[in-house]
């Protein structure tokens, strides 16, 4: 009587990669029509063998994003996610439902504050942002409902001017800490820096 083939699943793998008989279990059974046919464990310890020779190979490094965080991580759903993403990805603006563009907007509305010079011009436009906010709410054009809260322009004036003297702090404290790393050069070194800054000046690309 011959051996009984003792069942090996990379094997089994290979056969049904190739077309042929898993043989795990040595023979067939006519009633059954899937007789041959690999099962779901033998698939998946086919996989893993695959994944596992690939990772040794290292075609698995490198990859775009590796130990990076995933994006919008832990963030509620949102049925027009692709909307909103294709509107920040391509930095759209004034498309989209108010819903949408108010969102980005919000986002963003404290960078475009801190680029404003006079605390008016940022009253202006808090106010001309809650203005918007209001009246999309009131869904008079229509779309999905907007969830963007209105800004309190007295907390947002005081951050802005909180940041700009953070700003100008660190300015100064920049300056001083060049002026005093100038101050240790030699006189030698001092001329050469001077001629360096002078050839950036002249041409920005160096």
């Amino acid at each position: 009587m011959a051996k009984k083939e003792e069942y090996d699943p990379r094997l089994a793998a290979a056969r049904y990669r190739t077309g042929g008989d898993t043989g795990g279990t040595g023979g067939t059974d006519d009633n059954e029509t899937d007789a041959g046919a690999p099962t779901m464990e033998q698939r998946a310890q086919f996989v893993e063998i695959q994944i596992s020779q690939a990772i040794r190979r290292g075609d698995f490094d490198d990859l775009p994003g590796a130990g990076k965080p995933l994006r919008d991580l832990g963030r509620t759903h949102d049925p027009n996610w692709w909307i909103r993403q294709k509107i920040e990805r391509e930095r759209l603006t004034g498309l989209g439902p108010p819903a949408l563009t108010l969102r980005t907007e919000h986002v963003e509305l404290e960078g475009r504050l801190d680029s404003l010079h006079t605390e008016q011009e940022v009253r202006q436009t808090l106010d001309d942002f809650n203005r918007r906010v209001i009246e999309a709410r009131r869904q008079l054009q229509g779309g999905p409902p907007v969830v963007t809260p209105t800004r309190d322009v007295d907390a947002e004036v005081e951050g802005w001017r909180d940041r700009r003297a953070a700003r100008a702090r660190a300015a100064a404290e920049e300056r001083e800490r060049e002026a005093a790393a100038l101050a240790a050069m030699s006189r030698r070194d001092r001329r050469r820096l001077r001629r360096e800054q002078a050839r950036d000046l002249r041409d920005p690309r160096r």
